[in-house]
């Protein structure tokens, strides 16, 4: 073949490969317009049909959406949404099946004072050195856990006049608290402001920092009279502390003053225990009160105890006694007159951790653990005969109550 026969036949075939293009592009193009007028046709078609719908309807959906905003709590969890599924979906029956309950657990402990002797006992051999392994466990294991807290956390301030104890420790040993895996602590009591008003503001930052709250104190008397709340699940437990002992009226609150809230009027602290039944499930009211060393309650602490159980208080917890007092019921409602010291002398011949327990309803389990201290070392009594001693004892100086093997609290 010539070379000019060559070239005319390659000119044909890459004319024919152009027009085969052009026809493809052409053929792509008219596709790709016809799919787009279909789907803009279903698109046309759903959003009539939508608006079709509003307009048969006309403004009630707007009303009924309006409704339900306003009567939303604040707080309350909305449980409506557009992608909520329908009942009977498999995803809603996923969500029906609801966590299995676990009963909460509020842990108490009578007065701390995290004097020298305990100091030095931490340094050398941290927290195992004054607080056993199983007490420790129930501790960390509560969901709560409270105690009350007689000294002021403050290295400044000057002793109060005319008092002959006077307790403060250096804001470093909030430490100990967060060993122990305290949650709040009850700031009303005869010693919190041993050094002053300062001494007590040291103390509200020293806990603050620490990621623990407390109660019955405050920089004014609403701060004093404040409602702690926790949430536990979808259970709500509420707490309050107040004192009936402090040395002089000017521990007391005030509009303008720090101090904190006591009850020998207890007008204040019914008004807010009704105000705590009304926004939580269990309400407990942590009291400074008693006489030092006695073993039995005053009549004024039965009283009182009433009064705050009728109000609505579920639990009370008592100390100041520095001796353990007997437990007694109100209206089904548990009153703990006092745990004594819990850590506070180097010895401590009885002492006791209140475990209370509340069911899915509600109901509390009161159980007592015994303890005591040696060396400057708290423990659980795990001997059958001590044990047995223990109980026997607290039965004796308690109202109507006695004790199972295991420390729960029994009705008569």
């Amino acid at each position: 073949m010539s070379r000019k026969k060559m070239y005319r036949l390659l000119a044909f075939i890459l004319f024919t490969f152009a027009l085969l293009g052009i026809v493809v592009s052409v053929e792509l193009n008219r596709y790709t317009n016809r799919s787009e007028k279909q789907s803009n046709g279903k698109e046309l078609n759903t959003v009539d049909l939508e608006n079709t719908a509003r307009e048969s309807k006309g403004t009630d959906e707007d009303t009924d959406a309006v409704t339900e905003d306003t009567s939303t709590k604040e707080g309350d969890s909305v449980t409506g949404s557009p992608s909520a599924p329908v009942n009977g979906t498999a995803e809603n029956t996923q969500e029906d099946d609801s966590i299995p309950w676990e009963d909460i657990v509020l842990l108490f402990s009578g007065d701390i004072n995290l004097t020298d002797y305990i100091q030095s006992k931490y340094n050398s051999d941290g927290i195992d050195g004054i607080l056993s392994a199983d007490l420790q466990e129930e501790f960390k294991n509560a969901h709560i856990a409270m105690i009350n807290q007689e000294f002021a956390f403050t290295t400044r301030g000057t002793p109060a006049p005319d008092k002959q104890y006077t307790f403060r420790v250096d804001p470093k040993y909030v430490q100990i608290f967060k060993d122990m895996g305290v949650d709040i602590v009850a700031l009303a009591n005869n010693h919190t402001m041993d050094y002053g008003i300062v001494g007590l503001t040291d103390s509200f930052d020293t806990l603050t920092d620490a990621g623990i709250k407390y109660a019955g104190a405050g920089n004014n008397i609403t701060e004093a009279r404040e409602i702690k709340y926790f949430d536990v699940g979808d259970k709500r437990i509420a707490y309050l502390a107040a004192s009936r002992v402090i040395p002089e009226p000017g521990w007391n609150a005030y509009s303008d003053k720090a101090g904190m809230l006591t009850t020998y009027d207890p007008t204040f602290l019914i008004e807010d225990i009704k105000t705590a039944k009304a926004e939580s499930d269990f309400v407990v009211v942590y009291v400074h009160w008693g006489l030092e060393k006695n073993e039995f309650p005053k009549e004024y602490q039965r009283n009182l105890a009433k009064q705050y159980i009728d109000a609505g208080v579920d639990l009370i917890v008592g100390s100041h006694p520095h001796v353990l007092q007997g437990i007694e019921y109100y209206n089904g409602k548990p009153i703990v007159y006092s745990l004594g010291n819990f850590m506070f002398y180097p010895s401590i011949n009885r002492n006791a951790v209140l475990k209370v327990t509340l069911n899915e309803q509600g109901e509390a389990n009161v159980r007592l653990i015994p303890g005591k201290t040696e060396n400057t070392r708290t423990y659980e009594l795990d001997g059958k005969e001590d044990r047995t001693e223990f109980y026997r004892y607290m039965t004796g100086i308690s109202f109507g109550i006695e004790f199972d093997g295991e420390g729960n609290v029994i009705l008569n």
